[in-house]
């Protein structure tokens, strides 16, 4: 079979970086090209010496920057973003620019290049707060902050493209990703970021609310191999869930992770529940999660020193960094 030549954005990113490390693991010839605004290239260290590989640092809005790294590719997995509720409220401009003006940008040098197929990362966040659940791809769309606003902008113009150019798009919706390299630094986050930091410290969790609410927590290394699964098919112009078939409660993450807890108010705009249907992407690609819960918080707690020098959240810093969730997102 002839060598790939694939770029990966964001892929010295948490997700990017694991797809790369997947692709490489197949003989492919990967191009990284991230801004490293949030991506680390110690993610990628471990593939420093492969001559299949090039981590090149560029921003993805920058067109004339980018163009030319895409002669003879293959396929493009588009993971880079910028990610997380707060920011997006208090910084909308920046996620415009890079979720909706980048994806524009890397799917014009898509098409410029005539690739042969398109992965991007979609989010479930499009959801809001859905009105079923299990959730299906034709649920409601209501993103509640401008970050899921621009994630389901940057997944209806890459099915533009796939309709209107004929690029072989296909967009899959991720849920609570979660593994190995999530992001560590900047801003109040992912809950297992949190957890982790203050486990490593030796604090109390901070649960929100009565910690009931449940979340489709799905390992990273499965979520990248449904991407390469996606890419490796005939399909285009689909929108497919990826999620680990099953929620869990916040309450059970913590009994998983042994620890004491402190109880912080509710927030408004977040679901009770994450909770994919994935009866499409098991039926048109045969894929299903292969690490379950129990293991993903294992090797979780196995990497906890990834989690040493990140920010400690504690209630009065969640609460400082969160007055503009509920300032904006109250009803």
């Amino acid at each position: 079979m002839k060598k790939l030549k694939i770029i990966v954005t964001g892929g010295a990113g948490f997700i990017g970086s694991h797809i790369v490390d997947q692709l490489l693991d197949n003989d492919n010839q990967v191009i990284a090209i991230d801004n490293l605004s949030t991506g680390r290239p110690e993610n990628l260290r471990q593939h420093e010496e492969n001559p299949n590989f090039s981590l090149v640092e560029e921003d993805i809005v920058d067109f004339d920057a980018i163009i030319k790294y895409f002669d003879d590719v293959d396929w493009v997995f588009h993971m880079a973003a910028l990610a997380d509720i707060v920011p997006s409220i208090q910084h909308p401009q920046d996620y415009f620019r890079t979720n909706v003006d980048g994806t524009f940008s890397v799917l014009e040098a898509s098409r410029k290049a005539k690739i042969k197929r398109f992965v991007y990362a979609a989010s479930s966040s499009s959801y809001g707060i859905p009105d079923v659940y299990p959730t299906p791809e034709n649920a409601s769309i209501h993103p509640e902050y401008p970050y899921a606003l621009t994630k389901y902008l940057g997944e209806c113009l890459a099915l533009h493209w796939g309709g209107v150019y004929n690029l072989p798009v296909v967009s899959l919706r991720f849920f609570n990703v979660y593994g190995p390299r999530a992001r560590t630094s900047g801003t109040y986050g992912a809950v297992f970021g949190v957890f982790l930091s203050q486990k490593v410290h030796g604090k109390p969790y901070t649960v929100v609310g009565d910690g009931a609410q449940t979340r489709d927590f799905t390992f990273v290394t499965d979520v990248a191999n449904a991407c390469i699964t996606a890419a490796k098919s005939n399909l285009s112009c689909e929108v497919m869930n990826v999620g680990s078939g099953n929620t869990y409660s916040i309450n059970n993450l913590v009994e998983l992770m042994d620890g004491d807890i402190t109880y912080i108010p509710k927030r408004p705009g977040e679901p009770e529940c994450t909770y994919a249907d994935t009866t499409k992407i098991q039926k048109l690609l045969d894929w299903k999660p292969s690490v379950s819960f129990e293991e993903g918080v294992k090797i979780m707690l196995e990497h906890i020193n990834e989690w040493e020098n990140a920010p400690l959240w504690t209630p009065k810093k969640i609460e400082n960094a969160t007055k503009d969730w509920f300032k904006y997102l109250s009803k």
